[in-house]
């Protein structure tokens, strides 16, 4: 009897292809509004309070759908992933990049963190075997380039002290991504997320309210929409379609698509926050829309 071969997500269907790229695409637009609406909720929130009571929102909304849809606890042998997704992108890029924010502007945080679809390749490589071929690899680096160079060109070359924090949540989202897209594979992407923001808890409560025992808090407009979308739309809503739509389509591939947030974070920027925006962006825009394409015809 001849013994099947699963599918890898390249050889799925065409329309669950189509899907997956959609929902991965909609987990970079949710994605690019954070640094924005980060930089929102920092004019009511510190750094501490803000991370603990998003990562709280987002987990009272997850445990809710958990409970409505009565769905079981997962098996013990994903707990260790859920722990490196809670580590990754619960907690450590929101608060890292949240402190970054502090005295970073959210262009240079944007262009910054565009070298995440580059290491949550390389990580992803290096974790689950995937090969990708030589056109997906320069597709990508030539895309990371363009990002580089247009941060160095926004910013003069120089490097902040918010570029540590920005890198260390480079390093630590990626492992957050690479593990939720491979466990999304076995399970639904709103579980993984829903379970991670849940396993956070212990942490995220106590850490709540003792941080805002010592962050002073001033409510506003922009300070409660700041809140409510890091909490609902980025850290609950954005990773339910971007884990959905790793788990159709792969890791690598997907994660090529951030590269087109940094560039609608500067969008978002110019329109929510003011910031100008420099006759590069265009430009570079197009160089990356480009490399995104290559990537996504390449064959791993």
């Amino acid at each position: 009897m001849a013994v099947s071969t699963p599918r890898t997500p390249e050889q799925g269907p065409p329309a669950d292809r189509r899907s997956g790229t959609l929902q991965a695409a909609l987990g970079v637009t949710a994605f690019s509004l954070t640094f924005p609406a980060t930089a929102w909720g920092l004019e009511g929130f510190g750094p501490w309070s803000l991370v603990a009571v998003r990562s709280v929102l987002a987990a009272v909304i997850a445990g809710c759908c958990l409970l409505a849809l009565r769905v079981p606890v997962p098996a013990r042998r994903h707990w260790a992933g859920l722990a490196v997704v809670a580590a990754g992108v619960v907690l450590g890029f929101p608060l890292l990049t949240t402190l970054a924010l502090q005295t970073s502007t959210t262009a240079h945080a944007a262009v910054v963190v565009g070298l995440l679809p580059l290491t949550t390749a390389l990580l992803s490589a290096l974790r689950t075997g995937a090969r990708p071929s030589r056109m997906f690899w320069g597709a990508a680096l030539a895309g990371a380039a363009a990002v580089i160079a247009f941060t160095v060109q926004q910013s003069g070359g120089a490097l902040s002290s918010a570029d540590a924090y920005l890198f260390g949540a480079l390093l630590i989202c990626a492992a957050g991504y690479t593990e939720g897209g491979r466990l999304a594979r076995t399970m639904p992407g709103w579980q993984v997320i829903g379970w991670a923001l849940v396993l956070c808890l212990p942490l995220s409560v106590p850490g709540a309210l003792v941080a805002l025992s010592y962050e002073p808090v001033h409510l506003s407009a922009h300070s409660v929409a700041g809140l409510l979308w890091v909490a609902a739309g980025s850290q609950f809503l954005g990773l339910v379609v971007w884990y959905r739509g790793m788990a159709a389509i792969g890791i690598p591939k997907a994660s090529q698509l951030q590269l087109a947030q940094p560039l609608l974070t500067l969008v978002w920027s110019v329109l929510l926050l003011g910031e100008q925006l420099t006759p590069a962006a265009p430009l570079t825009a197009a160089a990356v829309l480009i490399c995104i394409a290559l990537t996504q015809r390449a064959r791993g």
